[in-house]
């Protein structure tokens, strides 16, 4: 397919995906809310859930967000883990025990910084080409606030490092979701432009992005993650991730592209 051909396909995909086609989608769940702060929360929550079968995220959001009920953010505040735990649900190899620890971790964030995003941006790099460095102090940031107690390969698997050599998947979704603005994504975050975002790689992206000679890579990594990002970028410099919903969507959905 040929560059200008490609171009046309993209933006088409792009526009053919509005509002009323967004199920299933993690980001169904944050658009529940109108704060700031409850946004922010029930979208990073949704998007470390957001690994799996689609209907299983989609079945671990739904009793999350039962237990959050309806501010996450007062939730948050003045969540108290113990034998009365309301969290009584495990996703993949999240334990209780993992989902109860990342919930204190995000009580300290919003007790100690005031939200996810002024943390991230105590570590943002304006000059970088994107975001890898910032993500991987705010990964280890987060893991830090787990306590030693608390680290466990669940938690880990929360929090990837990109200098680590993973793609970042989860991290790279709710990035994209805070920082770009459009009938999908929320903008919330205003400081860290949208050329500076790396797409999410999933086994989606992972493979329509080699079907359209976006990457030559076949293992899912940071560089893949980077290569299929700096490929969409000569159809988009400026916003190249616009694209992963309606390509992953494509792929959810068995579509020809």
């Amino acid at each position: 397919m040929k560059k200008d051909q490609l171009k046309r396909k993209l933006e088409y995909h792009y526009q053919a995906f509005d509002r009323n086609k967004i199920s299933p989608d993690p980001i169904e769940f944050p658009k529940r809310f109108k704060n700031f702060f409850d946004i922010e929360i029930s979208a990073f929550l949704s998007s470390v859930f957001a690994y799996g079968n689609i209907k299983q995220i989609q079945s671990s959001l739904e009793k999350l967000h039962d237990v959050l009920g309806e501010s996450p953010y007062e939730f948050i505040l003045n969540f108290k883990p113990g034998i009365k735990t309301s969290i009584q649900f495990k996703h993949r190899f999240y334990t209780v025990e993992d989902i109860e620890t990342l919930l204190k971790v995000l009580q300290k964030v919003y007790l100690n910084y005031g939200s996810l995003n002024y943390l991230f941006l105590l570590y943002y790099f304006p000059k970088d080409k994107n975001l890898k460095n910032s993500i991987s102090f705010f990964s280890n940031n987060l893991i830090d606030l787990a306590g030693n107690s608390g680290i466990t390969n669940g938690i880990k698997f929360m929090f990837p490092d990109p200098l680590k050599g993973s793609a970042c998947k989860r991290m790279n979704l709710f990035l994209r979701w805070m920082v770009r603005k459009d009938h999908i994504d929320f903008g919330l975050w205003k400081e860290i432009p949208t050329n500076q975002l790396v797409i999410p790689v999933d086994t989606h992206i992972a493979k329509i992005g080699r079907e359209l000679k976006l990457t030559r890579r076949k293992i899912v990594s940071w560089k893949m993650a980077e290569e299929i990002t700096e490929n969409l970028k000569k159809f988009n410099p400026e916003d190249p991730v616009k694209y992963d919903f309606s390509l992953c969507h494509i792929g959810i959905r068995k579509m020809k592209f």
